[in-house]
C-alpha cells in the first residue's frame, strides 16, 4: 500500500511538472523578469491550463481582471524586432505536444488598461503546428522553453497586448480535453509602419473548442487525415 501510495505521489509531481506559464517577456535581446511586462495569470502557482474557450480567462487569464494590467509594467519594442516568451517549466521544455502562436491587439486606452483589447481586435502574427511526417504528427517546439517571432514590420506604431499561447493536445481527442497555456504581455511598438492588421478576432470568440485543430486525437489519426489545420485566424505577416 505505501509503494502504491508513494508512486500515486510522484505520478501526481510529474504531471502538474508538466504544465507551465509563460511569465517572462523576450525582447531587445533581454529574457526579463517573471510578470515585469507579462500581466501575472491566475496559474502562477498551479502551472494549470484553461480549458473552457468561452471563459474571460482565455483572453489573457489574468490573476485579477480589474488591478492586475495596471500592476503591469509596459516594455518599449521596434516594429520588425524579436520578441517572444519563456516558459516556466518543471521539467526545462515544453512538454506538452501542442500547437503554438502569438497574437497581438491594439491597446485601448493603454496596454496597462484592464478595458484593452475586449473586443474584436487581435490578430494572428505567428504560428509553429505540427507537423504532419509518416502518418504521426510532430511537434517541433515540444523539446524548448521559449518561443521567439518577429513583430512585423509594417504593424503600425501605438500601445499593443501580445499574446503568447499553447494549445496542447494530448488529451484533446474529447470536448474541452485541449490545454490552453498563455500569457499576455504589455508592450508599445516604434518605428512602425502602415500596415492593416487583420483578419481579426475576439477573445473568447476566436474558437469554438470543436476545430479539427483543438478536439483532435492526435494519437489516432485517419488513414485519410489531411494535415494539421490551424485553429484561428491566418497569420498575418505585414
Amino acid at each position: 500500500m505505501k509503494t502504491l501510495l508513494a508512486a500515486l505521489v510522484v505520478l501526481s509531481a510529474q504531471f502538474v511538472g508538466a504544465h507551465y506559464t509563460l511569465p517572462d517577456l523576450i525582447a531587445n535581446g533581454t529574457t526579463f523578469a517573471d510578470w515585469l511586462y507579462v500581466r501575472e495569470t491566475a496559474n502562477h502557482y498551479s502551472n494549470g491550463p484553461v480549458t473552457n474557450v468561452t471563459d474571460e480567462a482565455i483572453r489573457c487569464y489574468e490573476l485579477d481582471y480589474t488591478t492586475t494590467a495596471g500592476d503591469t509594467s509596459i516594455a518599449t519594442v521596434a516594429a520588425g524586432s524579436t520578441v517572444g516568451f519563456q516558459g516556466s517549466i518543471f521539467n526545462d521544455d515544453f512538454y506538452h505536444p501542442g500547437y503554438f502562436s502569438a497574437y497581438m491587439s491594439p491597446a485601448v486606452p493603454a496596454a496597462n488598461s484592464a478595458s484593452a483589447a475586449e473586443s474584436s481586435t487581435w490578430f494572428k502574427i505567428w504560428e509553429d503546428p505540427p507537423v504532419y511526417e509518416n502518418g504521426e504528427l510532430v511537434f517541433p517546439s515540444q523539446t524548448i522553453d521559449q518561443i521567439t517571432f518577429t513583430i512585423p514590420k509594417n504593424l503600425p506604431s501605438g500601445q499593443y497586448l501580445l499574446r503568447g499561447e499553447q494549445i496542447a493536445l494530448h488529451v484533446a481527442s474529447t470536448y474541452g480535453g485541449a490545454q490552453f497555456y498563455l500569457g499576455c504581455a504589455q508592450l508599445t511598438v516604434v518605428d512602425g509602419g502602415d500596415g492593416t492588421p487583420g483578419p481579426t478576432v475576439s477573445f473568447p470568440g476566436a474558437y469554438t473548442g470543436y476545430e479539427p485543430g483543438i478536439l483532435i486525437n492526435i494519437y489516432d489519426l485517419p488513414a485519410d487525415y489531411p494535415g494539421y489545420q490551424s485553429p484561428g485566424p491566418a497569420v498575418w505577416s505585414g
